[in-house]
């Protein structure tokens, strides 16, 4: 049944048929990765899950070094296994703090699975809290090792695995493509306005959405992020330097 769901998601991908907004947000990431991720560029993928981005990834920059983090145990397995000498697999949860935490599996629906517990888009979710490895991206990734690209999904987390990479960041001005919005962020006690002015001030990065990114655009303005936030209207940004 994955296999079949797979082969059908990548056709409607190829045919540019947006049935649902994750559809769009694949198509809409693959284009920016192909446009902007050079051959030799450096990557990192948080909320590995099962490869995909991490393929596209490797794609477009096969003369990169590239890094990903997926903390379900038998999904990291696979990954080792599937990624062994093309990216550096590591079985840990990111955010702005180390130690250990309880993370929860989600198992009828790994993708949802996260730190916190979330509001799932699904009848009877099952959920085993599992304890996982808590890390940073600052204390991750090499001070020389220069990053260009950076993908997180971590189902509510995003803002905890930005703080935890400020001085990479900072740094590195990468392109970010993030998830964040209600239903998820605001159970890890996220307000869209510190996100905004985090990346906006701290990191030194324009917010776009996706698609205003691609069409060169101007970037969002801090009360339409946060209607954004409120409404899932969007819930899959990019973050960048002006005219990248």
């Amino acid at each position: 049944m994955s296999i079949i769901k797979d082969t059908l998601r990548e056709v409607f991908i190829s045919l540019h048929l947006d049935l649902t907004k994750n559809l769009k947000y694949d198509r809409l990431t693959r284009i920016i990765l192909k446009k902007y991720v050079k051959r030799n560029n450096n990557c990192i993928d948080v909320g590995c899950h099962k490869g995909e981005i991490l393929d596209l990834m490797l794609d477009s920059a096969p003369e990169g070094k590239h890094y990903a983090f997926e903390p379900i145990p038998y999904l990291f397995n696979e990954l080792k296994n599937k990624y062994e000498h093309k990216a550096a697999i590591f079985p840990y949860a990111l955010s702005d703090n180390s130690g250990e935490t309880t993370f929860q599996l989600v198992k009828n629906a790994p993708a949802y699975s996260g730190i916190k517990k979330r509001r799932y888009d699904i009848t009877n979710p099952v959920i085993e809290e599992i304890k996982v490895n808590l890390k940073t991206l600052d204390e991750m990734i090499p001070l020389n090792e220069e990053i260009h690209f950076i993908k997180i999904d971590v189902e509510g987390g995003e803002f905890g695995v930005l703080k935890g990479a400020k001085n990479l960041l900072k740094r590195n001005k990468p392109i970010i493509i993030f998830e964040c919005g209600k239903g998820a962020s605001d159970y890890y006690g996220t307000s869209p306005l510190d996100l905004y002015n985090f990346i906006s001030n701290e990191i030194g990065l324009k917010i776009y959405t996706l698609q205003s990114f691609i069409k060169n655009k101007q970037p969002i303005k801090e009360f339409e992020f946060e209607r954004y936030f409120n409404t899932n209207e969007e819930y899959y940004f990019i973050a960048a330097s002006v005219g990248e």
